[in-house]
């Protein structure tokens, strides 16, 4: 994957003046523009880049201004003031030969919103498996002036960058769908209690660990990873020389617009020279598929992979109609026959659908036959991934007589998605051969980069805290994710020049892990509760909203409302039901354990419709279910199998359901009273 990609300074609206001597390239982050949210009361961080030397105003039209001078790095900044949440107003940035003037600027409550696939999900979902309950109806009524969204593109590198890619967006049917569904629905809580504009800047990268979104100073000091920091530190010349290469080769923007939400269809990835059966591919490698991308010597990398077969085609099928079968496509596909489309899967979202395509009868034709599948990945594990015997051909109705389509390959990288373009690599000249080499290949995965990437180069905008919803890709390392939780609030506070700045994060829905009655999960999720230990910080549990079956619940809208219900409490005022029952203290006596509860809310409460989910064990750690009384704000439990009962745990299972309740409703999150967690 790629490094370090620098992007171009988002200028607002520019007037150039005449009679300067020095032109002052006064230029702005992508941060700053049209439609945007600033923290109200408050004196938030305003930054660009300018010729050294240059004086820059900027004013704000709530009758505020501030002024800068650029140093010597070509760098500013300046702390201008902020009044009470209204709008819309503008800011205005003018140096000598030059006035920068943003829109349409509302005062309000900026919150950060990362994490992974969770947090990024969209309001529109990634149909047919990963859906969003009442999605259509929420984008359809989601017309709302005061909620606002800046959505920062996928991006990695291997040191800190200036900018990103994205712009503010308002919340309307038009563009909602885009949105990160847990944010909007916090941010549509806020707005509905405080009444004010609410704007969310939106980081977040499916599938990632924690550590990627961690800098370098603070892993340096976990000797897990000290040394891929060392690493990546000597990467950099390198790195500048792969963007450079890269920039060399023609790009195209892919990121979903108001007028190119699908920008994957129709997309020409040298379709033609691709697919036609008369191009020489004797210089392509080769692979054996199924497998994925990061599986083969392509490595770690998003973007476009051509893979051609040449099979030989019966002389009993001629005329007959054909079924085309490649397995599940991770994430999007084109796939000819001949040179001739014969099906296609160009938006996301159906990264697990099985491929069946159908050859016309006018098509099937006996002899030599060239099978050309151009595969788009653009994010995380990619590529013609199923089963073996999920790949054939065979005359519709007769899969007996089927040829196999698994094994030998050809394939050609034509495509690598770099922030939000996609670089294309012109295969008749072997053009992705040229690249220079990296002694360390990036990846989502690996440590520090979307951190560079992605949140160094919004820092320091003002904000009043942030929500994570993280945690899937460390299940398996549950006392490393505590320290590294740790590590990165310490790190955001720092960074944005707020030592007690809020972090609310989400506890692990249920979702079978491969073992449903496994406790990968379950001990990631202690892991976050025991996070609670940390200060100005909150925990939503969605113990209750999971779907066993599917790492992405549908229930997006309680997740953003219980993550909203912290913010409401602790940062707004609110005198309201915040978190579920939280144990507090654990009293082991003869034959039973009294857990005695905070956060109660009007009482406990236990569903019985739901399976018992509390278990005691003895000094030999060995777990037996118990029987659970409610008395008051305690629940006394015991089982007949353990006389002297040392420790107790409660949804203790990677599949478990909420059974314990508040009188608010709210599920008290799953824990263990053991002293360590046993990874």
């Amino acid at each position: 994957m790629r490094t370090i990609f620098k992007m171009t300074l988002l200028i607002a609206t520019i007037s150039t003046l005449t009679g300067c001597s020095k032109e002052t390239k006064l230029s702005l982050p992508a941060i700053f523009s049209d439609n945007m949210v600033i923290q109200q009361n408050s004196n938030i961080a305003i930054w660009g880049k300018a010729t050294p030397g240059t004086e820059i105003t900027i004013s704000g039209s709530w009758d505020k201004s501030a002024t800068a001078a650029a140093g010597e790095d070509s760098t500013w900044q300046a702390e201008l003031a902020t009044t009470e949440a209204g709008g819309p107003y503008e800011l205005s940035f003018s140096s000598p030969d030059t006035t920068l003037t943003i829109k349409n600027v509302m005062l309000g409550e900026v919150w950060l919103a990362s994490g992974q696939s969770n947090m990024e999900m969209p309001l529109k979902g990634w149909p047919p498996n990963d859906t969003i309950l009442n999605s259509a109806q929420t984008i359809a009524n989601s017309d709302n002036e005061a909620i606002r969204m800046f959505t920062v593109a996928r991006n990695m590198s291997s040191e800190p960058l200036e900018n990103v890619a994205g712009t503010w967006t308002q919340a309307n049917p038009e563009n909602s769908g885009n949105f990160s569904a847990t944010a909007y629905f916090f941010a549509r809580k806020l707005n509905e209690e405080l009444n004010v504009p609410i704007g969310i800047i939106h980081s977040s990268w499916g599938g990632t660990p924690i550590e990627a979104w961690i800098g370098s100073k603070e892993l340096t000091e976990n000797e897990d990873f000290s040394d891929i920091i060392k690493d990546l530190e000597k990467l950099a010349p390198q790195a500048e020389a792969y963007d450079r290469w890269l920039a060399t080769n023609e790009s195209v923007n892919i990121l979903p617009t108001a007028g190119n939400k699908e920008p994957y269809k129709d997309l020409d990835a040298f379709d033609e020279f691709c697919s036609d059966p008369a191009t020489n591919t004797a210089n392509w490698p080769s692979v054996t598929l199924p497998t994925t991308i990061e599986q083969t010597e392509i490595g770690e990398m998003d973007g476009i992979v051509w893979f051609r077969k040449d099979i030989e085609i019966p002389k009993t099928w001629e005329g007959q109609e054909l079924i085309l079968s490649l397995g599940p496509i991770d994430d999007m596909d084109v796939t000819y026959l001949n040179g001739k489309k014969i099906g296609g899967t160009e938006v996301e979202g159906f990264w697990q659908k099985v491929r069946y395509y159908t050859v016309p009868e006018e098509l099937t034709k006996p002899g030599s036959a060239t099978i050309a599948v151009k595969v788009m990945d653009h994010q995380g594990g990619g590529g013609i991934y199923g089963e073996p015997d999920q790949m054939k051909i065979h005359p519709k109705g007769n899969d007996a007589d089927a040829i196999a389509l698994n094994g030998d390959w050809k394939y050609n990288v034509v495509g690598q998605i770099a922030g939000s373009k996609l670089y294309l690599f012109d295969p008749s000249t072997n053009a992705y051969e040229s690249r220079p080499e990296l002694s360390v290949q990036l990846s989502s995965h690996t440590p520090t980069v979307l951190y560079n990437a992605m949140i160094a180069p919004i820092v320091p905008y003002t904000i009043k805290g942030a929500i994570w919803y993280q945690g899937e890709t460390n299940v398996g390392r549950a006392n490393q994710y505590m320290d590294l939780k740790s590590a990165l609030i310490n790190n955001w506070r720092t960074d944005f020049k707020n030592p007690e700045m809020p972090f609310y994060y989400v506890q692990l829905a249920p979702w079978n892990y491969n073992d449903v009655e496994g406790i990968s999960s379950a001990n990631l999720r202690e892991a976050q509760r025991r996070s609670l230990s940390i200060p100005n910080t909150g925990m939503a549990v969605t113990l209750d909203i999971g779907n066993v079956d599917n790492i992405h619940p549908a229930n997006k809208t309680d997740v953003g409302k219980r993550l909203a219900l912290w913010a409401l409490t602790k940062n707004y005022g609110k005198n309201i039901a915040f978190s579920g029952p939280t144990p507090d203290d654990f009293k082991a006596l003869e034959r039973k354990i009294i857990i005695t509860f905070t956060n109660t809310f009007d009482g406990l409460e236990i569903n019985s419709d739901v399976p018992n989910q509390f278990e005691v064990a003895g000094d030999d750690g060995k777990f037996f279910p118990a029987n659970a009384t409610i008395r008051g704000q305690q629940v006394i439990v015991s089982s007949p199998k353990v006389n002297q009962p040392a420790y107790v745990r409660y949804a203790y299972k990677n599949g478990a359901e909420a059974s314990l309740f508040n009188g608010a409703g709210l599920p008290a999150p799953s824990f263990t009273s053991e002293e360590t967690i046993n990874d």
